[in-house]
C-alpha cells in the first residue's frame, strides 16, 4: 500500500441468471434484517434495469421464501436513478418495480420514496433531493446513510445514471442532480451522487452477462480513470463493495474459492 485507501472487494459468481437471482434475494433479505435489528428500520436504494427484476419478483413471490420474512414493516424503499419519463412509462425505474415487487408486497405507500421523473428533470432531483433531507433529518451538508444501496453496471462502466463524461461525475455538494446523457439520445436523467452512494453502510453491485465482462474487469483491477468508467467512483466508505455476479459477467475476474466467492483488493 503506498498512502492510499485500500478498498476489499468481495464476489460471489453464480452459474446463471436464476441463481443470481436467488442470491442477491437473500443477500437483500440478510441486510434488511441485520438493519432492522440494529436500528429498528431499513432504507434501501434500489436500480433499475432488466437484472434486478427477477430478483424483484422472487422477492414478491410468497411461493419463495424471501417474502415472508422480509422486515416490510419496517422498510423505507428508495431509488438510485431514474429516467424522466412518468411513472407509468415503459422506460420507468419505479413501473419496473411496481410491476415486480410493490404490487404484491405489503409496504405502505408512505414508505415508497419514488423520484417523479414526470417533472422537469431540475424540479424532479430538487423535490428528490427536499424528500431525502426530510426523511433522513438531515441538516446543513449532512448525507443521508442508506442501509443498503443496489446498483448495477452498463457495457460502457457507467453506474446509477453516472454516465461517461457527464455533468453528473463532477458533483460534490449535492445530492441529487438531473444528468444529460448525450450517448443516450440525449436522454435525461436524475441520479443520486457518487458521495451520497458511497456513504452508505453497504453498497452492492448485480452484474450479469458477457457483456459486462471486459468492463467489469477494467472497473475492478485496470487503471483509473473514472470520467470513463464511472462506476470506479463507486468507493463505499466502508472500504467493502460487494458484487453478486454470474459466471459470464466474472469470466475475466481472479477465480473463487469453493464456495463460489473472490476477492480483490484495490487501492485509490
Amino acid at each position: 500500500m503506498r498512502g492510499g485507501r485500500l478498498m476489499k472487494i468481495k464476489y460471489y459468481v453464480e452459474p446463471d441468471p436464476a441463481a443470481l437471482a436467488r442470491r442477491a434475494a437473500q443477500y437483500f433479505l440478510e441486510m434488511a434484517r441485520e438493519a432492522v435489528e440494529a436500528r429498528g428500520r431499513v432504507r434501501i436504494a434500489i436500480s433499475g434495469g432488466s437484472t434486478p427484476r427477477a430478483t424483484f419478483q422472487l422477492l414478491a413471490d410468497p411461493k419463495q421464501p424471501w417474502r415472508g420474512h422480509m422486515p416490510w414493516d419496517n422498510l423505507d424503499l428508495y431509488w438510485v436513478d431514474e429516467r424522466c419519463v412518468p411513472p407509468d412509462h415503459a422506460d420507468s425505474n419505479y413501473r419496473m418495480t411496481r410491476e415486480a415487487l410493490l404490487d404484491h408486497v405489503p409496504l405502505k405507500p408512505e414508505r415508497i420514496h419514488r423520484i417523479h421523473g414526470e417533472l422537469e428533470p431540475e424540479a424532479a432531483a430538487a423535490r428528490y433531493e427536499s424528500e431525502l433531507r426530510n426523511g433522513f433529518r438531515l441538516e446543513g451538508a449532512e448525507s443521508p446513510r442508506f442501509d443498503l444501496v443496489a446498483l448495477g453496471m452498463g457495457s460502457d462502466g457507467h453506474t446509477a445514471s453516472l454516465f461517461p463524461h457527464t455533468e453528473a461525475l463532477h458533483e460534490l455538494g449535492r445530492l441529487v442532480v438531473a444528468n444529460t446523457v448525450p450517448q443516450q439520445k440525449e436522454s435525461r436523467r436524475v441520479t443520486l451522487t457518487w458521495p451520497v452512494i458511497n456513504h452508505s453502510r453497504s453498497v452492492f453491485f448485480l452484474i450479469a452477462g458477457a457483456d459486462k465482462a471486459a468492463v467489469l474487469s477494467e472497473v475492478l483491477t485496470g487503471s483509473r480513470d473514472v470520467e470513463r468508467l464511472p462506476s470506479q467512483l463507486i468507493w463505499p466508505s466502508s472500504g467493502i463493495l460487494t458484487l453478486i455476479l454470474d459466471k459470464a459477467a466474472a469470466a475475466l475476474l481472479p477465480a473463487t474459492d469453493g464456495e463460489g466467492c473472490g476477492f480483490l483488493e484495490r487501492e485509490r
